[in-house]
């Protein structure tokens, strides 16, 4: 396969600066998936490995070869779609094998590899259908056959699976990540869906406005964020974050409560100095639910709303004027009004500087 490199990598239209300096380093083997709210650039970037966008600055190279002014088709690279983008009159077969006819390739090749691709996606039952006669997982798996037989160095996937109902979704996930294993293959993969980066990928890149806010492993990104935008975007529900102040002994204030955390994971400032707790829904965790924290705060509070999603619930309820999330495990129906005890978890808690909203963990 083959390792991608951007260095300074800047896209601009006209006055609007879309990628502002981009560097990352993809290693041989590696599924990297960019990840951020919609118009962060990530399909731009995509675009431009790809060759279908012009790079303004910077360099881009595919094993060590620069390749910012090679056509698409020299860059050793093939690409699957949001949208498949099938030959409508065209078999399965024949959208397998088409592009491999127009480049010369000899038949007896274009006969393994369309086998080879068939075989390992299960396609051989489908292979006279046309797309229309295909579920939408169906038509995903053709459209990455079609980039298979190729054997490119790099596989690039714009949100390939935006358009499939939430079941397809899982299933084809779990394909393209087996996929992945079984070839080696490097892959570049696009979505604003986060369980999608932190299922797939080895390593994530967070993207806002675009720039690269963290680059690390799915835990790493969600364990240790970089920022507070970070804490926020990874993770689903959102991180809670609520006004704090530096106390005294290894506390912050929060809320009207006073909570514990381990000051030697952090760079506090000097007591008093302003700070933003964050704390995930599953760190504040209702009494009976999951194990007590030794490291917290208990506190009482009212639900104002509860989402049952089957093996738990999320209970909406304030602290100190802010909404914030728990998630409860073993879930029940917790009717609006009804007054729940909650343990806010000191020893998961994150803080951030108040003015940058970049953490001050070490």
């Amino acid at each position: 396969m083959a390792t991608v490199t951007l260095r300074d990598i800047v896209k601009v239209y006209g006055d609007f600066v879309a990628i502002k300096g981009v560097d990352l380093d993809i290693d041989d083997g590696t599924f990297v998936v960019l990840v951020g709210p919609s118009g962060c650039g990530k399909s731009t970037i995509l675009r431009m490995i790809a060759g279908l966008e012009t790079i303004s600055y910077g360099e881009l190279k595919i094993n060590d070869r620069l390749v910012n002014d090679l056509p698409s088709r020299e860059r050793g690279i093939a690409m699957v779609f949001q949208s498949y983008a099938l030959y409508p009159h065209m078999s399965v077969n024949g959208n397998l094998s088409f592009g491999l006819r127009i480049t010369g390739v000899p038949k007896p090749e274009i006969e393994r590899r369309r086998g080879d691709a068939a075989r390992l996606l299960g396609l051989d039952p489908y292979l006279d259908r046309r797309p229309s006669q295909l579920s939408g997982g169906q038509r995903q798996r053709v459209a990455i056959g079609r980039a298979m037989v190729r054997e490119p160095e790099v596989f690039l996937f714009d949100e390939p699976l935006s358009n499939l109902d939430a079941k397809l979704r899982t299933q084809t996930r779990l394909e393209i990540k087996r996929l992945q294993r079984q070839l080696g293959a490097t892959v570049v993969f696009v979505t604003h869906d986060q369980v999608e980066a932190m299922t797939l990928a080895d390593r994530i890149v967070v993207l806002q406005d675009g720039r690269v806010e963290q680059i690390g492993s799915p835990l790493d990104v969600f364990e240790r964020p970089r920022n507070q935008f970070v804490a926020g975007f990874i993770g689903a529900p959102s991180m809670n974050f609520l006004d704090a102040v530096v106390g005294d002994s290894g506390t912050v204030t929060a809320g009207g409560l006073i909570v514990p955390i381990d000051a030697a994971l952090y760079d506090l400032p000097p007591p008093g100095t302003p700070v933003v707790l964050g704390i995930r829904p599953e760190d504040v965790v209702p009494e009976g639910h999951g194990t007590r924290p030794a490291l917290g705060v208990d506190f009482d509070a009212a639900v104002g709303l509860s989402e049952m999603l089957g093996n738990e619930s999320l209970l909406f309820t304030e602290l100190g004027g802010t909404e914030i999330v728990a998630r409860m495990q073993h879930p029940r129906v917790v009717p609006p009004g009804e007054v729940v005890k909650f343990r806010l978890d000191g020893a998961r808690a994150h803080l951030f500087d108040s003015e940058s909203k970049t953490s001050i963990r070490r």
